[in-house]
């Protein structure tokens, strides 16, 4: 079984000389960004199926709860952020209807494409960017709610992605934060097994790509525990922020608001 012990590697020299964490390895700053697409790029035919496959499609359950939480309403303005393959942003266009609108980003263009392709299949036609989390594309107080739905985990720098998202939502409006999270403690060793060892195996036999999806598993365990993130959105200037674990804390939603 992987273990986080053995690992980080040594981390890869740069030209800034800053690193940071791709899984269990250390990497360049700059050169995690490229191994994250390299991923997302070889999964995203299956991503889909694979969420489905890999939660015992509780992933829907999740999402639809998020929905809930984010209290979006006919006319509001929604920013999706890393926002893959549209789950979240379809139900959120649904909600706002015609007199609101819905925006879909991701930085990764094979993500985003396969997004745009289900919005067309579903008669949805949204507004669309490619862009990175950390340098949003919109001025600021532009949407009533953003949302970012097992992404956060993938940048870089959280701390300014957070920051960012928190700047472009309007004064009342809410951030929504969607992603894995740390499992109850007696549940670790078997969240482990399944993780370490079962979910690579499924992404090899169903995706072709056993080690994205070791990398989804190591990811996991390197992303904030739910008060290490709550202190991290509040430091970005959200307040209320408040978490909901779900399933055993296998994931959790975190929600805070800009006053």
């Amino acid at each position: 079984m992987t273990d986080a012990s053995t690992s980080p590697a040594s981390p890869e020299q740069t030209e800034s000389g800053q690193t940071t964490h791709f899984g269990f390895q250390t990497v360049a700053e700059e050169l995690k960004q490229k191994k994250v697409a390299d991923v997302f790029s070889s999964v995203a035919q299956k991503y889909d199926i694979m969420n489905d496959v890999m939660s015992f499609g509780l992933h829907r359950l999740w999402k639809a709860f998020t929905i809930e939480l984010a209290g979006v309403r006919e006319g509001d303005r929604v920013l999706d952020v890393a926002g893959g393959t549209a789950d979240l942003s379809l139900a959120f266009a649904r909600k706002v209807g015609t007199r609101g609108q819905v925006w879909l980003t991701d930085i990764n263009h094979a993500m985003l494409s396969r997004g745009r392709d289900r919005l067309i299949d579903k008669g949805f036609s949204l507004p669309l960017t490619q862009c990175d989390a950390e340098k949003l594309p919109f001025p600021e107080s532009s949407f009533d709610c953003v949302t970012v739905a097992f992404g956060l985990r993938n940048m870089t720098h959280k701390e300014i992605a957070l920051a960012e998202m928190r700047r472009v939502l309007r004064p009342g409006g809410r951030l929504l934060v969607l992603e894995f999270s740390h499992v109850w403690k007696p549940l670790s060793p078997l969240y482990d097994l399944y993780s370490f060892k079962l979910l690579p195996w499924m992404g090899e036999k169903v995706a072709g790509d056993a080690d994205s999806y070791r990398y989804l598993a190591e990811s996991i365990r390197m992303h904030p525990e739910q008060e290490e993130l709550k202190t991290m959105m509040e430091l970005a200037g959200l307040s209320k922020v408040d978490y909901f674990n779900l399933s055993a804390g296998i994931v959790a939603i975190h929600r805070g608001y800009r006053l």
